[in-house]
């Protein structure tokens, strides 16, 4: 029978495991720099990089130094970025999000100019880092509900559009508004960008696990929560029935955040779905790892690596993780 194996003493498992040779000749699940997609933070308006309090190492960049860190981690092996812009003026509706001198765009235009071809740039889309009220779409009235559904499918399409026409390689719905992928692909399709692809934040949970992340993006809501539009944590079969609509509505990657709480989740994603699958080891994850290796609590580059391995064996193809650099200089050592 498959998988069966001699009882004791015949069997032994530690033959197996007694020199790191032998270890990695059988090892089962592989990391690598190309597993690894780096966010990056660009903002309007400043003048060098501003280190950002809760995710240290990581910084606010200029377009000058957007490109420097890009290139410095293309140089360790991690030739793929998701590009987050932050605007000097926020509004209502997010107008920076699609201008095409937006910050975002510039800094996809900066980043394709000094890459090239060789490296793989991801446009975030959503709305919480342009807008004024910092939610993920249009609040129409009170906005009681949250954000309206299909008048923040009529932004998204034109960021998507934005976002393709400066240089992304994919496209990424944040937002987990119904019907977005589908929205996206039709006007993605409709202005003749029908090579662009889409890497759908397709299970995205209400996690508190975001903090870091709104200092960087300064993309808190200033009022309510995301809890009606992102996806309630206890829920993992409603994850799989997201996954498979953005399937149906055409996404070419899907993805699932937070990764660490979710390898279940990851699991039966990987389980459903044949296509590309990524993981958003967020940032909550990663100042958990980083405060307790400043204190000596525990070894943070083992830490890192057990858990990127632990996302990979769940099942992702791709991590995006704010560790990318760090990690893929490690691994590249001998």
């Amino acid at each position: 029978m498959v998988g069966m194996t001699a009882p004791f003493p015949e069997h032994r498992p530690r033959r197996l495991r007694r020199t790191a040779a032998l270890r990695r000749m059988v090892r089962e699940t592989d990391l690598s720099p190309r597993n690894l997609i780096a966010p990056l933070f660009v903002k309007e308006g400043i003048s060098e990089p501003v280190p950002i309090a809760s995710m240290p190492g990581h910084h606010q960049h200029t377009l000058e130094s957007l490109c420097k860190e890009a290139v410095d981690l293309a140089g360790v092996g991690v030739t793929a970025f998701i590009l987050f812009g932050i605007p000097a003026e926020k509004d209502p509706g997010g107008s920076a999000a699609d201008d095409p001198e937006g910050i975002s765009q510039r800094g996809l235009r900066a980043l394709r100019e000094e890459l090239g071809s060789d490296a793989v740039l991801i446009g975030d889309l959503c709305l919480c880092e342009y807008t004024d009220h910092g939610h993920c779409g249009v609040i129409v009235g009170e906005g009681d509900g949250g954000p309206d559904n299909d008048a923040t499918l009529e932004r998204y399409r034109s960021i998507a559009v934005a976002q393709a026409r400066a240089g992304a390689d994919l496209v990424a719905p944040s937002g987990m508004m119904d019907g977005q992928v589908a929205a996206i692909r039709e006007a993605l399709d409709r202005e003749g960008l029908d090579r662009t692809a889409i890497l759908a934040y397709a299970a995205k949970f209400a996690s508190a696990f975001y903090g870091p992340f709104r200092d960087a993006a300064e993309g808190a809501p200033r009022f309510g929560d995301r809890a009606e539009h992102q996806m309630d944590p206890p829920n993992a079969e409603e994850a799989v029935r997201e996954i498979e609509a953005d399937v149906q509505e055409g996404a070419d990657i899907v993805m699932v955040k937070p990764a660490l709480p979710y390898l279940d989740v990851i699991r039966l994603a990987r389980d459903v779905t044949g296509l590309p699958l990524a993981a958003y080891n967020v940032s909550g994850e990663y100042a958990m790892v980083k405060a307790a290796a400043e204190r000596g609590w525990i070894d943070g580059r083992k830490a890192t690596l057990e858990i990127l391995t632990a996302i990979r064996r769940a099942g992702a193809d791709l991590i995006v993780t704010y560790h990318a650099g760090e990690a893929a200089d490690w691994l590249s050592e001998p």
